[in-house]
């Protein structure tokens, strides 16, 4: 079948999918630890019942605010004590690094702002929900990155043409291994909650703080050549800070472009059919089609069944592909699946509506 039919959905209702047999339901229900799962939201398991779905994703969001929060105290200490060093010293090359870690801290603030938008219901407007603006709120976070390097390389350059001992190297040493330290344990807490969730914002915020550790841990090679009377490696090592921030100006930028353009691993796909094919009665499965939309995954996709088969069994097939499905891939949200009939009686079934196919393959 060729995508032309991609448009065309079954007539049933894809957000009333129940499971026979399972109880996805007990864990809301209240409890002697009902409080701890409040302040603290682990371990809820998925469900693919409508309600439970938006509960899953009400829940992924909230645990990215709470991440978010608790990552932003983290990085605003550890900043907060850059900056007292970087004023008794001197040093650009910790300040560049200590500029980079407040943006780095307050890319948390859009990315609270997108996950308390996509807690909001779907509109009649906004039909698909406001999952999105988590995909735009990974964009400020690209330039609020890019403008951490202009500030960090600006200052690198009026320190080559003045360039000054660093004052008190003992604590500027201190302060970078500080700043390793405050990262990489933001880094390991954004991205293990970024992948928990499928939020891919946090996860690249996560890697962003994770290479600002390493780049911590550059300071001291400038704060070594001042100690030994090079006061040109406190710019130079500056330099190839902005350097690599720019490097990670392009990570982010081509991770959130594939956001943005709907663009999913070709495996996620490969998965999806593989799951569908799998069930009994699919004779076919094509014109796949999945994207995020914020931590949530959606996706569409045409099977093939005898087109003999009554309208209730031809639907159970299809209740099958969405139950395979949500157990092949937790993240999903959406899963729409249209019938085709097989065609072996010599009828083209799409022939009403070819004419107004746009392209395809």
């Amino acid at each position: 079948m060729s995508q032309q039919h991609a448009a065309h959905h079954d007539g049933h209702d894809h957000d009333d999918h129940h499971h026979d047999g399972h109880d996805h339901d007990d864990h809301h229900h209240g409890g002697p630890l009902q409080w701890l799962r409040t302040v603290l939201p682990f371990g809820h398991h998925h469900s693919h019942a409508a309600a439970d779905r938006i509960d899953s994703a009400l829940e992924g969001s909230e645990r990215g605010i709470w991440a978010l929060k608790v990552s932003l105290v983290g990085l605003g200490l550890t900043a907060l004590f850059q900056v007292v060093i970087v004023w008794i010293s001197g040093s650009v090359a910790l300040l560049a690094d200590t500029i980079h870690n407040f943006s780095d801290a307050l890319t948390a603030v859009p990315l609270w702002l997108a996950f308390a938008v996509s807690r909001r219901a779907a509109t009649r407007r906004y039909s698909y929900g406001f999952g999105r603006a988590e995909d735009i709120a990974g964009t400020v976070v690209v330039l609020m990155i890019l403008s951490s390097a202009i500030i960090a390389g600006w200052e690198s350059y009026r320190k080559f043409l003045d360039p000054q001992p660093i004052a008190h190297v003992g604590w500027v040493i201190a302060a970078a291994i500080i700043g390793f330290l405050g990262n990489e344990a933001v880094a390991l807490f954004r991205i293990r909650v970024g992948k928990e969730i499928g939020s891919a914002a946090l996860v690249a915020d996560g890697q962003h703080a994770r290479v600002d550790g390493f780049t911590s841990l550059a300071v001291l090679i400038g704060a070594i050549g001042s100690l030994l009377g090079f006061p040109l490696a406190d710019p130079i090592v500056g330099a190839l800070i902005t350097v690599a921030i720019l490097f990670i100006v392009r990570d982010a930028a081509t991770a959130m472009w594939h956001r943005l353009m709907d663009a999913v691993e070709p495996a996620e796909i490969d998965r999806i059919e593989r799951a569908a094919a799998a069930v009994a009665g699919v004779q076919d499965v094509h014109d796949v089609r999945a994207r995020w939309i914020g931590h949530a995954l959606s996706t569409e996709l045409h099977i093939v069944v005898d087109e003999d088969l009554p309208t209730h069994a031809s639907h159970r097939i299809a209740e099958e592909v969405r139950h395979a499905l949500f157990h092949a891939q937790p993240r999903l949200a959406q899963v729409i699946v249209h019938v085709d009939p097989c065609g072996h009686g010599g009828n083209d079934h799409h022939d009403l509506t070819a004419h107004h196919a746009h392209g395809g393959a």
